[in-house]
């Protein structure tokens, strides 16, 4: 009989064994597509924030491709996994609401960052800087190296990127005043995907013939643009520009295709994201005025539309890329 009451013993202790540990707290950061630079470095930040929490468990989750159908696959699978929280860069701010909304429903904490999500369909927002201030930097990389203006261009993101679409809206308001000498002839859409971008910067060199500057403000676009100009030997002819990973970046503000490019800390941005999760999911309640801690880099208040703003955009040339591109 004791032989038998240890042999069951035993046996369930190897049930339990065998069965994975999980967190207690489950927060999901879905990007708008895997293999993109920026959002392993958010990756980063959001595991150290993690870290540093204790107890979480940071899922690292976002489709193939960068569309909405394919962000809503990954979030009902998700909610099937019942996590606590999901942090989510939207590819289009409508499109997810409904199943985020489910989400929530179910007691699942929604936030959005980078890229936002209609106020519907989450709790928090996390602008990683002053829409309008972003907006003015991209402008004001490509005018700062034409002191006569000229023809510029934008290649941007998915034509639904919320986050795109404000930025470049933003940039457009403040050219007839900041920037007159700064003709904007198109914008186009490379769908964060470096094969489309490079078709789109090589379709705006051949349409304009005097452009001057390619602006691009998407990591994926931007060093796909580079190496189109550097590709056809248009370096010191066309200038590219707008937001890039430093890491991703340097050779082209090494070999001149670029004079400058700009970014926030996307560390920073994916720590806070799971820092503002967290406090949703320990009771803190999203509100108009109210303030929420985002760690050592911290704290955000919320404004009337429950959205936060973290700090400028940081400029990146040859005075200081080879220092960053060893962080990010």
């Amino acid at each position: 009989m004791k032989l038998f009451k240890l042999m069951a013993a035993t046996a369930a202790a190897a049930i339990l064994l065998a069965v994975p540990a999980y967190a207690q707290t489950r927060i999901a950061l879905v990007v708008k597509s895997l293999g993109n630079g920026f959002f392993d470095a958010a990756n980063k930040g959001a595991q150290e924030a993690a870290a540093e929490l204790g107890g979480i468990e940071v899922i690292y989750t976002g489709p193939t491709a960068a569309t909405a159908e394919a962000q809503i696959e990954v979030v009902n699978s998700l909610i099937a996994q019942q996590v606590d929280a999901i942090a989510i860069s939207a590819n289009d701010p409508d499109a997810l609401v409904p199943v985020l909304q489910r989400a929530m429903q179910r007691g699942i904490k929604v936030v959005s960052w980078d890229s936002g999500v209609a106020p519907e369909g989450r709790q928090i927002h996390l602008n990683p800087s002053e829409t309008a201030l972003i907006g003015e930097t991209i402008i004001k990389l490509a005018a700062d190296y034409l002191p006569e203006g000229g023809d510029v261009a934008i290649l941007s993101a998915a034509s639904t990127a919320t986050n795109q679409n404000a930025w470049i809206e933003a940039a457009k308001a403040v050219i007839p005043e900041k920037f007159p000498n700064i003709n904007l002839v198109a914008t186009v859409y490379g769908d964060d995907d470096s094969v489309k971008s490079t078709e789109e910067a090589r379709g705006l060199i051949a349409a304009y013939p005097n452009l001057k500057a390619i602006i691009a403000p998407t990591t994926v676009g931007v060093v796909a643009a580079a190496q189109v100009v550097t590709d056809q030997n248009l370096i010191g002819k066309i200038n590219v520009t707008g937001l890039a990973l430093p890491s991703e970046f340097k050779q082209f503000i090494d070999n001149g295709a670029s004079q400058a490019v700009a970014l926030w800390n996307p560390i920073d941005l994916g720590y806070s994201a799971v820092y503002l999760a967290n406090d949703l999911i320990k009771g803190e309640e999203a509100k108009p005025g109210a303030v929420f801690s985002i760690g050592k880099v911290g704290e955000v208040t919320l404004d009337d539309t429950n959205s936060a703003a973290m700090a400028a955009p940081f400029q990146f040339d040859k005075s200081n890329i080879e220092e960053f591109s060893k962080i990010y």
